[in-house]
């Protein structure tokens, strides 16, 4: 259930732009979760690096769920690196310029996949079977 949970609040976060051209309604439910954005990007990141650990250490699970799940961990990766970008760079990358040149090249190149991304992460998370 925290996994679903999880996934969807990331993925309403990321695919924030595309929800509010849809429905501008949504803006006043996704404006009180903007300022956790770099919150959920961490818990996200750190919960997307154990998924994907996860995955490779029951390899012998592989199914529905297992794929779901390893599809969920590394769009969750994805979406918190994306999403907790402003907050890595001020903490851990701040007294590296070439580790800060690096994580701006790679959220450069990432930022284009953050809508559907967080699509998928909406999707998946739904789907995500009630353990």
């Amino acid at each position: 259930m925290l996994a679903t949970i999880i996934a969807i609040t990331g993925g309403l976060i990321a695919s924030s732009s595309l929800i509010v051209s849809k429905k501008p309604n949504a803006q006043d439910l996704l404006d009180k979760l903007t300022p956790f954005q770099g919150g959920i990007g961490v818990l996200l990141t750190f919960w997307g690096v154990w998924g994907i650990i996860h995955s490779f250490l029951t390899l012998d699970l592989i199914g529905k769920y297992w794929s779901i799940f390893l599809g969920i961990s590394v769009v969750e990766f994805v979406v918190g690196f994306l999403l907790a970008y402003s907050l890595i760079s001020k903490y851990i990358l701040e007294n590296n310029e070439t580790a800060k040149i690096k994580g701006e090249q790679l959220r450069a190149k990432l930022t284009k996949y953050q809508v559907p991304a967080g699509v998928i992460l909406i999707v998946l998370g739904v789907d995500l079977p009630k353990s």
